[in-house]
């Protein structure tokens, strides 16, 4: 494996019915194609060898024997590729036929893996040909002249890829197969497949698909019978799909002649890292132990090794869900879960007010939006949330009057109080010369403005709502016991990426046709982002831009996903990042601030360990109280040295 993926490809080839000959020239004719573009898992559908619609002719010997034949020489195939191959056909036990998948690989049949449930209801009567893997007493079988493993308790692995095999019906039952083979260590379900085409059912495949690879925390290789097949009752459309722990990797068409291919890489790294961090998967493998076979094969090395060659979607936004509908949905939720978690705290400490300091920028816009939510939830009057616009040396006109517009517009009571006097006063009183704009000039304001907030909560005998979203909480980018402390963090598990979306969807959605709230919110959305503590240009524009100092939030808000969500190394997020952003990013860019995320996050942790409540939206949060208990002084050494070494 390279980088932890392995390629998959889930194969429907053309068939006639009954002709192991021309089914198995196709079989092999794909293998060849699949193993060219660096297939190393390779499978093919339910049956095809003789194809799924043979009926009584499963009980003829002579199709029995071309079946068999044609195994051998497709097993004669499997030595030319660096793949294991899995085919369908029907296999001879002492007493009975199975309905088998037979992995192959380096030119050898590496074992034959029997059909447990067999529909024998409506459309289906496999049982007049086929007897289930639950009464087989073989544990080999006779299959091309030699004896190879037979039953479903065998686990074809190589180095940490680890397959299992079940077969259609399989699937659908309330505990498949390969839910036991997953808790045995298997990381790569394949199902070959025969399901037919009747209105709605491919919808609900999809989901038992996806679900399973889900609930298994496992890549699931699908493939279903296609075009070829006998019409006489029921239609095949073909089904090739991929998915990896809940999400679809890649999906063939339906209804075409075929063949049909899909392929892609699946991430074994993330499979292993996503079932270390969920103890249950650990727990149900120690309740539900079963005893397994395991038989060995080689591959090389992934051909996956270049970042354009990498078949699957690498998402340069991770935190933002899909477009369209999808996006809007999982805002509204997102917003939701805002908006539950503040009314909920205000309702249990009987608070009725509310004070907000009020930028005009992003994440100040949107905790006064989910306020305003918030407090309309709740029955409560909007003039109880106190927005205070507090200007200082680097305040521009365009965020300012973004403030006094948004507030205005919302009817919750506005304060503007400068905050310029009061920390001129305080650079005397401590001896800091105001012409030196380091630092200090800017901690400075920032926790006069945080005075202001906490004594004004004071007075109005309300809570201060936090501002302060999930980039800056991994970057450390808040001034300590300034703008990173409040009494209530609506933001805290929203990153930079996402704010954006989550304003747009505000002016969009909620005050779509309000002429004063929605346009002020899509120019907040265009407003380079700023803490504004620094005197702007001589045009009056905002001079310091963050994402000059600290980085593009798009790169940063990729590291933080891929390192704390998966656990990956500095190697392989660098390589992933080249690959999502190389068209905009060159590597020295991207490596530079890679090591500068590593740095800061490692370094402003102290920052995180004493965070005020907030809630959690999505997979990764840095709260000290859940998700993200690191020690303050840990050392970066470690991930520094491999950053250093790209």
């Amino acid at each position: 494996m390279d980088y932890g993926f392995i390629r998959a490809a889930s194969v429907v080839p053309r068939v006639n019915v009954a002709d192991c000959n021309f089914n198995s020239e196709e079989i092999i004719k794909q293998i060849s194609l699949a193993g060219e573009k660096g297939a190393q898992i390779i499978v093919f559908p339910e049956m095809s060898l003789t194809a799924y619609t043979c009926g009584d002719l499963f009980l003829q010997t002579e199709l029995l024997d071309s079946a068999e034949s044609a195994l051998n020489r497709i097993k004669t195939a499997s030595a030319s590729v660096d793949a294991i191959i899995f085919v369908g056909l029907p296999v001879r036990g002492d007493c009975a036929i199975y309905n088998c998948a037979v992995a192959l690989s380096g030119g050898r049949i590496l074992g034959a893996v029997p059909k447990t449930y067999l529909p024998n209801y409506k459309e289906f009567y496999e049982k007049r040909w086929f007897a289930s893997a639950a009464s087989a007493v073989e544990t080999e079988v006779e299959l091309c002249g030699e004896s190879v493993p037979f039953g479903t308790d065998l686990l074809f692995k190589s180095g940490k890829v680890v397959v299992a095999a079940e077969i259609c019906e399989d699937l659908w039952t309330t505990i498949p197969p390969s839910s036991h083979a997953a808790l045995a260590g298997a990381n790569v379900i394949v199902n070959l497949s025969a399901s037919d085409e009747v209105l709605g059912k491919h919808g609900y495949l999809c989901e038992l698909v996806k679900q399973q690879s889900a609930r298994c925390r496992a890549a699931y290789v699908y493939s279903s019978a296609g075009h070829g097949e006998s019409s006489t009752d029921l239609v095949f459309a073909g089904n090739a799909m991929i998915a990896e722990d809940g999400t679809f990797l890649a999906r063939s068409d339906r209804f075409g002649r075929g063949p049909f291919v899909v392929m892609a890489d699946v991430d074994i790294e993330k499979i292993s890292n996503d079932r270390r961090v969920a103890t249950s998967f650990a727990d149900c493998m120690s309740y539900n132990r079963s005893r397994y076979r395991i038989v060995n094969f080689s591959l090389g090395e992934s051909k996956s090794g270049g970042g354009a060659d990498l078949l699957r979607l690498v998402r340069r936004y991770p935190f933002v869900p899909a477009e369209g509908k999808v996006l809007a949905d999982c805002c509204e939720e997102i917003v939701n879960i805002q908006v539950s978690g503040l009314a909920r705290r205000l309702e249990a400490i009987g608070c009725k007010n509310v004070v907000i300091g009020v930028s005009g920028g992003l994440d100040s816009t949107l905790a006064l939006l989910v306020a305003a939510k918030a407090f309309d939830w709740l029955g409560l009057p909007r003039t109880g949330i106190v927005g205070i616009t507090m200007p200082g040396f680097g305040t521009t006109g365009r965020t300012y009057a973004n403030a006094l517009t948004l507030m205005r517009a919302l009817g919750i009571t506005v304060k503007e109080i400068s905050i310029k006097d009061a920390v001129e006063r305080h650079f005397i009183d401590i001896g800091h010369d105001i012409a030196v704009q380091d630092v200090t000039y800017e901690n400075s304001q920032a926790r006069e403005r945080t005075q202001i907030l906490m004594d004004y909560s004071n007075k109005v005998n309300g809570i201060v709502v936090g501002t302060g979203d999930l980039s800056e909480l991994a970057l450390g980018w808040a001034t300590y016991n300034g703008d990173h402390m409040s009494m209530y963090g609506v933001n805290a598990g929203i990153p930079k990426t996402l704010v954006k979306y989550l304003v747009k969807w505000f002016a969009d959605s909620y005050f779509s046709g309000n002429g004063d709230i929605s346009p002020a919110l899509r120019d907040v959305v265009e407003t380079p982002i700023s803490p504004e503590l620094i005197p702007a240009n001589d045009n009056g524009e905002i001079k310091q831009k963050t994402e000059d100092l600290v980085g593009p939030y798009e790169l940063h808000d990729f590291y933080l996903y891929n390192m704390l969500r998966h656990g990956f190394s500095p190697r392989k997020i660098y390589w992933l990042a080249c690959h999502a952003f190389g068209d905009d990013y060159d590597k020295a860019t991207i490596k530079k601030w890679l090591r500068i995320f590593i740095k800061r996050f490692f370094a402003q942790q102290f920052k995180r360990s004493c965070l005020p409540d907030g809630p959690k939206v999505g997979s990764v949060s840095l709260s000290p109280r859940g998700d993200w208990r690191m020690p303050s002084d840990a050392t970066a050494a470690a991930w520094l040295k491999e950053c250093d070494e790209l």
